[in-house]
C-alpha cells in the first residue's frame, strides 16, 4: 500500500495541531479527535527517545511541563 492510500485510509486530513500548544493534555486531545477521530494519541516527555516507524493514525503530544510538586512518597 503507497503511503497516500494508507494516509487516506487512516482518514487523511489534518496533521498537526499548533493551536493546542499551551493546552492540558485532556484539552488537546480532544482537539485533536474532533479533526482526527480514530487518532491514538500518546503525551510522551520532550526529549524521550520515540520510533521513526511512520503511523498515520498516531499523534505524539510532547510535554515537558511539572504540574505538581514533586514529593517522596
Amino acid at each position: 500500500m503507497s503511503s497516500s492510500a494508507a494516509k487516506a485510509e487512516c482518514g487523511g486530513g489534518k496533521e498537526s495541531w499548533p493551536e493546542v500548544v499551551g493546552l492540558s493534555i485532556q484539552e488537546a486531545k480532544k482537539v485533536i479527535l474532533k479533526d482526527k477521530p480514530g487518532a491514538d494519541i500518546v503525551a510522551v516527555p520532550l526529549g524521550s527517545p520515540v520510533t521513526d516507524d511512520l503511523r498515520f493514525n498516531r499523534v505524539r503530544i510532547f510535554v515537558d511541563t511539572v504540574a505538581e510538586t514533586p514529593r517522596v512518597g
